[in-house]
Order: structure tokens, then C-alpha cells, then sequence
């Protein structure tokens, strides 16, 4: 830690003291910090480069949307930023026993990232130059690398298999729009200027239909993931889509669009169960090691592919390699005592 504050004092120019561990996670370190000059930042000290060079540049495109970026350390790497302070997250708010702030802050997110992706529409070679100056060489990882790990946890690939994978290895680039990467509402704080977005070390362009996948799953990638009351998924869903229209005109194409997010779920839910099922096989865990309530990982698992099934039998006969892999996780967990995910306890009684 005192690496950290040095680096980042000498990156500021003003002495950094009294540093609070903010989380992070296992890719960076987040710390408040007290400067001599008075009042607060935060410093994010990473592991992984590229997750710095993605925050670096992606904070710079998204201005305005999340902290200010004060100070950049190549070297080290971190970065150093404004601090919101105190604030609610969304997951707070779907977490409470409150129905209207919580539909009301799934309003204010959605819109929050159809606003980021219309901004950066025209800003991509931009966002590429500031990528490459923060960058170290070596090639950038996406989401599609591990869709190529999926044998690991497959006895046997069914036939097809390879054909549906390069189906939605064709949805990353389709209609693309800036955003921050990791979209989850512990990432969205909601200040009295109005929701403030952390998080940008996956921020970079990939397709409409990912981001509009976190509307219909929801959270594709998240720990904070319970029900919808029905018609509220596709409601978020409209917003983004009319917002990304202006940018996207052919996304007003029903069969386009549902096509795109059902393939974009798909890849969310094949990479998801890459990452969980080895651990979930061998014990069930909750999804988060402090926040409750939360649901455990095998709770989750069996709903996303729940949902995945529910979707695909609906598209009469899409990704019928997935559809049938889906199928045989869901069978060969039926022994996994767990209740089916509820709703967010914030719509429980709505």
C-alpha cells in the first residue's frame, strides 16, 4: 500500500495520506485517500495492463459519466480520480424494500449507458489512439476467448457445436457502441448530480446487443441478480434500443434485434457458466462473500439456463448446438437443491 501512495502522490503532485481500502478485486486495488491539500481522491492500482489502459482511455471518452481522471502512472500502473463520495449504488436500492426508488434507478441506469453509447458514436480511432498510449504490446483478450475454453467443461461438444459459437462470435462487433464493460449496478452510484458510473477496465466498443442483454437477463455478468417484475426487462430494454437507434437505424428491425440479444445472452451465459460451473459442481457458494442476500451460484447457473432454454425454444430452432448443451447442464444438475431465484427484494410484493 505504501508503494501505491507514493506512486500515486508523485503522479498528482500532492501528498497522499490515510488510505481506506475500497474493495477492488482481484484484477486492482481501490484506495481513498486524504490529500494534503485538503479533501479526497480515489487510486486504483491495477494487476492487470490492459484493465488500465481500458480505464485510462474510457474514462477520457465517457467524461462526465464517471470520476474525473486527475493522474495516470504508466509505470506502476493506477490512475488517480475524483471521489464521489458516499453514495447509493443501484444494487443498494434493488437490495431495499423500496419499489419506486428501485424502478426509478433502473430507469436512470439504462438510460445512463444509451446516453454513453450515443456519445461515443463517431469517437472510436479517438478512443483506439488513447487505448494505445496507455497500453502495454501484446494482444487484448475479449469475451469470444473464452467461449474457446467451453471443452473444459463438456464431456462431449454435440455436433454443431462449432457452427453456433462462430454464430455468436459474429455478435461482438455488430452494431457497436462505446460503453464502460462491466455494467452492474454496484458499479452505478446514484449522487445528488444525478447516477455516476465506476469501473471503465473493461470499457472499450462491442455490439448493441451485449448491452442490451444486461437489460433482458438481467446483469449479465453479475453477483447482484434476482427477478424482474414482468415487463420491466423489456421496458429497459425499449429505452436503449430508441436511444441506440439514432446511431444504429437498422436496430428497428424486430427480427434484427431479437436475434442479436438472444445470441448476445447466449454468449453471456456460455461464458458465465465457463467461469462458475467447476466451482459450483464442487460446492455451492453465494455470489458475493459479504452483501445478502445474494443468490448462490448454482441458484443462478440453473436460472440462466433456465431463461437461455425459455428464449431458444421461443426462436424456432436458433443455436441448436446450445440449446441442446443448455439442456443437458440443466439435466444433469436436477439433484442441485436450490430454490428458484426470486425476485429482487426491493420488488418483492409489487
Amino acid at each position: 500500500m505504501n508503494r501505491i501512495l507514493a506512486a500515486a502522490s508523485a503522479a498528482l503532485g500532492d501528498e497522499l495520506d490515510r488510505p481506506v481500502d475500497l474493495g477492488g478485486s482481484t484484477r486492482s486495488q481501490v484506495l481513498r485517500c486524504e490529500k494534503a491539500g485538503g479533501g479526497t481522491v480515489v487510486v486504483k492500482a491495477y494487476q492487470d495492463a490492459s484493465g488500465f489502459a481500458a480505464e485510462a482511455a474510457g474514462l477520457a471518452i465517457a467524461a462526465g459519466s464517471g470520476p474525473d481522471l486527475l493522474a495516470v502512472d504508466r509505470s506502476f500502473p493506477l490512475i488517480v480520480m475524483s471521489d464521489f463520495g458516499a453514495a447509493p449504488s443501484l444494487a443498494d436500492l434493488l437490495l431495499s424494500d423500496s419499489p419506486q426508488p428501485a424502478a426509478e434507478g433502473l430507469l436512470t441506469w439504462v438510460r445512463t449507458y444509451a446516453r454513453i453509447a450515443v456519445a461515443g458514436s463517431g469517437r472510436r480511432d479517438e478512443w483506439e489512439r488513447a487505448y494505445a498510449a496507455h497500453a502495454r504490446p501484446g494482444p487484448r483478450r475479449t469475451l469470444f476467448h473464452e467461449l474457446g475454453n467451453l471443452g473444459e467443461i463438456l464431456p462431449e461438444p454435440p455436433p454443431g457445436l462449432d457452427a453456433d459459437l462462430a454464430a455468436l462470435e459474429g455478435v461482438a462487433e455488430r452494431y457497436p457502441v462505446f460503453s464502460p464493460g462491466d455494467i452492474c449496478p454496484d458499479n452505478n452510484l446514484l449522487t445528488s448530480a444525478g447516477m455516476r458510473v465506476l469501473d471503465f477496465e473493461g470499457a472499450g466498443y462491442h455490439s448493441a446487443f451485449l448491452e442490451a442483454a444486461y437489460m433482458r437477463m438481467p446483469f449479465s455478468t453479475c453477483w447482484c441478480v434476482f427477478r424482474l417484475p414482468p415487463g420491466m426487462s423489456a421496458r429497459l430494454e425499449e429505452v436503449y434500443r430508441r436511444e441506440v437507434m439514432s446511431i444504429h437505424p437498422d436496430l428497428a428491425d424486430d427480427v434484427l434485434w431479437e436475434t442479436g440479444v438472444r445470441h448476445a445472452m447466449a454468449t453471456w451465459i456460455l461464458v458465465m457458466t465457463w467461469i462458475l460451473l467447476a466451482r459450483a459442481r464442487e460446492q455451492d457458494r453465494p455470489m458475493h462473500p459479504a452483501r445478502t442476500p445474494v443468490p448462490t451460484e448454482r441458484q443462478l447457473l440453473r436460472y440462466r439456463w433456465t431463461s437461455l432454454l425459455d428464449e431458444l425454444d421461443r426462436s424456432g430452432g436458433d443455436l441448436p448446438a446450445v440449446r441442446e448443451v443448455t439442456r443437458t447442464w440443466v439435466e444433469e444438475t436436477a439433484d442441485w437443491d436450490v430454490p428458484d431465484l426470486p425476485r429482487y427484494p426491493a420488488f418483492a410484493t409489487s
